[in-house]
């Protein structure tokens, strides 16, 4: 086989339709567009549109609610903490508040607060100070022999 020779396979290319180059070529005048109206118009896209039926977004439900001031947590597992100690980035004898986990790289930014989760093994004895907690990240933290500790208005955040 030689370069020549190459040629891809049949029906696999498909010359482009070069439209308004004259009556002879099908497709001349008015570039099969029809006649005047929007369609006709360049820049025109009528997306949603269904010729005058009820478009398909409208004629399907609405469903749920998007509470307008929900908090957004940033979400801390108990396992990643412990790995953080682990490798050096953590200090379990100090304090270990929100700040600190940021500081670390643990946490990118702070949101409405940090709530920790249970996924994973605590070893070390920690005194965490966050904003919300789930039970059963306050029970490993105990479980283990420290202390964690939901600051300023985190009642609501520990029941969830």
């Amino acid at each position: 086989m030689k370069l020549h020779e190459l040629h891809d396979n049949e029906g696999a290319t498909k010359r482009k339709k070069r439209v308004g180059r004259g009556a002879g070529s099908g497709m001349g005048k008015t570039g099969g567009r029809g006649i005047k109206g929007q369609k006709s118009r360049s820049g025109v896209a009528i997306k949603g549109f269904e010729g005058g039926q009820m478009p398909l977004y409208q004629r399907l439900p609405k469903r749920g609610f998007n509470k307008p001031n929900r908090k957004a947590y940033a979400v801390v597992n108990l396992g990643l903490i412990q790995k953080f100690i682990d490798s050096g980035n953590l200090d379990a004898g100090s304090a270990i508040t929100e700040d600190v986990l940021i500081t670390s790289g643990l946490v990118r930014r702070k949101l409405d607060g940090v709530r920790v989760l249970a996924k994973g093994d605590v070893t070390s004895k920690l005194t965490l100070e966050v904003t919300g907690a789930s039970k059963s990240a306050v029970e490993a933290v105990e479980k283990a022999g420290g202390t964690l500790t939901l600051t300023s208005g985190a009642a609501a955040v520990a029941a969830e």
